[in-house]
């Protein structure tokens, strides 16, 4: 029995889900996917689990999507694959050093990207993913709200750009879009003038300026499937070309380049976090039911009114 069909029984006989984010394997996405799971980003990813009749959810993605799929499913068994797996943009925002901040600016609306711990979420007034981040923030300001942003201070400065809000931002970065180089991206343009370049907003304002779209990882999918174009190059985490191969399986698909031109690799656009995601250690979890998931009831609470603020928002 292949390792993919072992793992389909144990989920079935645990009435488990697998859940993985387009950045994780091939492998992984096509079993969450034929076993009756689900793949798509972090916020999606835990209304899946949240919405579905299972009593497990295995999150195939990094530690805080664990924690987002454990808030809004708090009556569940969340398990996570690799429970080093973790985020820069997460590691960057300490809660104690962010709570502060908050503290030395009470007249703004706590604003936080879904890349946060649990604790961080708890200490928001919204949580915003990179496809609602625009929307929310124009909505505030549109009201009169100062917006204190955290933690990715790229997509903070393209929202603050684009709705003109006044935002304070926390500097964090994403370890994968932060290596984005626009100088060499600029000469693979010229290499391929007939190519769309899609870019995801957590890479530096550089790239982001260079790009035909803009968007969350579902926009560029969908820009893939959608677009004339035949070809694309795509500045985001290389794990997404699996799903857009899928949906457009005649295009083709360039990875945008994060070394600088005359570099000797081009590209390494893939979190090191999201590739400690195994078949093997899927099983693993699934068997011995490590890695759980637990968060403090009150903080659970907290967090699930600032996801749920979005929800509600973006209904």
């Amino acid at each position: 029995m292949s390792i993919q069909d072992q793992i389909k029984a144990e989920l079935k006989a645990r009435n488990a889900v697998l859940v993985a984010h387009y950045y994780v394997s091939g492998d992984l996405q096509t079993l969450a996917e034929e076993s009756g799971g689900f793949v798509s980003d972090s916020l999606e990813m835990a209304r899946f689990g949240q919405n579905c009749d299972a009593d497990t959810v295995i999150v195939a993605g990094v530690k805080f999507m664990g924690e987002t799929a454990k808030i809004l499913s708090p009556e569940k068994i969340v398990l996570v694959l690799d429970e080093a797996a973790t985020c820069s943009l997460d590691e960057d925002c300490p809660v104690q050093e962010f709570s502060d901040f908050c503290d030395q600016h009470p007249d703004r609306k706590v604003v936080v990207y879904a890349n946060t711990s649990a604790e961080v979420k708890a200490r928001a007034d919204w949580v915003v993913t990179s496809g609602s981040a625009l929307t929310v923030a124009k909505h505030l300001h549109e009201k009169g709200e100062k917006i204190l942003w955290a933690p990715d201070k790229h997509l903070g400065n393209y929202v603050q750009t684009r709705t003109g809000a006044d935002m304070l931002l926390w500097q964090g970065s994403c370890v994968v879009h932060e290596r984005f180089k626009a100088d060499a991206l600029q000469a693979l343009k010229i290499k391929h003038p007939k190519a769309a370049v899609l870019v995801h907003p957590e890479s530096p304002q550089s790239v982001v300026d260079l790009a035909d779209v803009v968007g969350s990882t579902t926009a560029l999918i969908n820009a893939v499937k959608d677009r004339e174009e035949s070809t694309f190059i795509i500045a985001t985490d290389n794990g997404i070309f699996h799903k857009m191969h899928e949906v457009a399986p005649q295009k083709k698909l360039i990875e945008a380049p994060t070394m600088g031109a005359g570099a000797d690799c081009e590209s390494c656009a893939h979190c090191e976090w999201m590739a400690m995601n195994t078949l093997d250690n899927c099983l693993d979890v699934l068997i011995t039911g490590k890695n759980e998931i637990l968060i403090e009831s009150s903080i659970a609470k907290k967090a699930q009114q600032s996801i749920q603020k979005l929800l509600d928002f973006t209904a």
